[in-house]
């Protein structure tokens, strides 16, 4: 048994996002004539400030999470994203289990991580057991818990992000899914201000 902490990886953000997303919303008022090397951020701050988030809809961004199976129930919710996720009917966890240590793991007696990491054990046990009586990948799953670690790629639109982020990244969200997600948003405000950075939580 293995425990290791989420994490994310931004694996596709396109030099040229601004460039695309002002090309695209140019059309709309016909003023392509006003592009300049650097007019793009500009342009987007200003769809963004005025609420035309449509043309925003023209930026993708493709991130890689290591979480757990209960956070990418939630993240899946969101339909307008595209998803693939390391699939537990055919990945064949003998020996090489990982779960994902809970965000307030600090706050926990030794008493609660004891219990944890002895819920975790057990299932992993059970798990192989029913391997070994000749269960296949996809019949033993049904013994995996929610703090499975999986993968899961997922693509969005900029619009779709914010909008996640949104619902994610607020007191009300579960704690999990929120210390995944602020990470994220940081990195992104590093490297797209005027998409994201009046995102606040």
């Amino acid at each position: 048994m293995i425990i290791i902490d989420q994490s994310h990886d931004i694996i596709s953000l396109p030099d040229n996002l601004l460039q695309v997303i002002e090309a695209a919303g140019r059309t709309c008022y016909k003023s392509e004539d006003s592009i300049t090397t650097d007019s793009a951020a500009g342009f987007v701050q200003r769809m963004r400030d005025r609420g035309h988030h449509a043309m925003i809809e023209f930026g993708d961004i493709i991130v890689r999470f290591v979480t757990n199976r209960g956070v990418t129930h939630e993240l899946v919710r969101h339909r307008l994203c595209s998803f693939a996720q390391e699939s537990t009917r055919y990945v064949r966890y003998d020996g090489k289990m990982e779960f994902i240590r809970p965000c307030w793991w600090d706050a926990c007696t030794p008493a609660q991580q004891t219990l944890w990491q002895q819920a975790m054990a057990d299932a992993e046990n059970r798990y192989l057991a029913l391997l070994e009586s000749g269960w296949r990948p996809e019949q033993a799953r049904e013994v995996l818990p929610n703090s499975l670690k999986t993968e899961i790629v997922v693509k969005g639109n900029i619009r779709e992000w914010r909008h996640i982020f949104a619902l994610r990244c607020t007191k009300k969200a579960h704690p999990q899914i929120r210390a995944l997600m602020i990470p994220l948003l940081a990195a992104l405000k590093e490297k797209l201000p005027v998409v994201f950075d009046d995102l606040v939580f």
